[in-house]
């Protein structure tokens, strides 16, 4: 059975205790393109401004968003169990290892205690690398993620999920990669990442959208809980579509390689008409993994864009 298609009860004994599959369904290796793309586009644009790139810092940098992404889905895992939100059997996501009693709260709370201590000693790393300001970003970062479904109040719980994502994995991963990288900030940067972290919280949309009906439930305000699902479709259409009309800025600050990124409006335009389209229930989850496939693809152009502009002067 393919876990990602099944849900409740039926999925019980499909993945062994403790097993290499009920820890990949805990990390879910598919987001983890969320932490990959900002990282990507900001070491491209910062080597298009300065022609400076330190591989090893880079590969520091990665790993540590990389494991901060991780922290967040396990304490998504564990913290949904511990608050009984998946006890009234409605939730049509994809599946909770600790839920279904694949993985157990407390190896799931140890590990997120390992990840966040290695997470730290990278931190530590660039710290002594590139000062104390990194110490900040490592911090909120770290915070942001363990406080997503956990503490009395978590973020998930709110309508602010898109926000924090948003902020999270666009302006703070972006231009945070592109500072530690060389020490400074372009203004091409800085419009990136909100590219970046609009379709990162475009993805977070799709989540909240199929999950409308649960959510209300258990008592999560997300942001069509709170204000509707057409608010919630005009949320996706903005998050989706606004970072191609960022294109033509980036192009008028770092070249028109920046326009790069305009192939993938079809594509991303087809994708908006499938998700106000989609019927309740399990065909979301093929938008969202479209929707993280469309993220790295629109990374992989502007980071693309970036290098070819660096190459041929333009």
């Amino acid at each position: 059975m393919n876990v990602e298609q099944g849900t409740g009860s039926n999925l019980r004994g499909a993945v062994r205790h403790g097993s290499v599959a009920a820890w990949m369904a805990a990390i879910r290796p598919r987001t983890l393109l969320v932490a990959l793309s900002p990282v990507l586009v900001g070491a491209a644009l910062g080597w298009h401004r300065t022609g400076q790139l330190d591989w090893p810092v880079a590969a520091i940098v990665l790993a540590a968003s990389l494991l901060v992404q991780i922290v967040t889905n396990l304490q998504n895992d564990v913290g949904y169990t511990a608050r009984g939100a998946e006890a009234g059997g409605t939730r049509i996501g994809l599946p909770r290892a600790t839920a279904l009693g694949w993985l157990r709260v407390r190896s799931v709370r140890l590990a997120i205690v390992g990840v966040a201590l290695a997470a730290t000693a990278l931190g530590l790393a660039l710290v002594a690398l590139r000062g104390w300001p990194v110490l900040a970003i490592g911090v909120c970062s770290l915070a942001a993620a363990l406080a997503y479904m956990g503490g009395p109040k978590p973020i998930a719980y709110t309508p602010f999920g898109e926000l924090t994502v948003f902020v999270f994995f666009g302006l703070v991963a972006v231009m945070g990669t592109d500072w530690v990288l060389t020490e400074s900030v372009g203004a091409a940067t800085a419009v990136a990442s909100v590219a970046i972290g609009a379709i990162a919280a475009a993805a977070l949309a799709v989540n909240n959208q199929r999950d409308i009906a649960h959510d209300a439930l258990v008592g999560r305000r997300t942001f069509p809980v709170t204000f509707g699902a057409a608010a919630g479709q005009r949320l996706y259409t903005l998050l989706l579509l606004g970072p191609f009309a960022l294109a033509p800025v980036m192009a008028l600050l770092a070249g028109p390689m920046m326009l790069l990124p305009l192939l993938l409006l079809p594509a991303a335009w087809a994708l908006r008409r499938e998700f106000i389209g989609c019927p309740p229930g399990l065909a979301f989850n093929a938008v969202l993994f479209r929707t993280f496939r469309l993220e790295l693809v629109y990374a992989v152009l502007l980071a693309s864009g970036a290098v070819l502009g660096r190459l041929w002067g333009g």
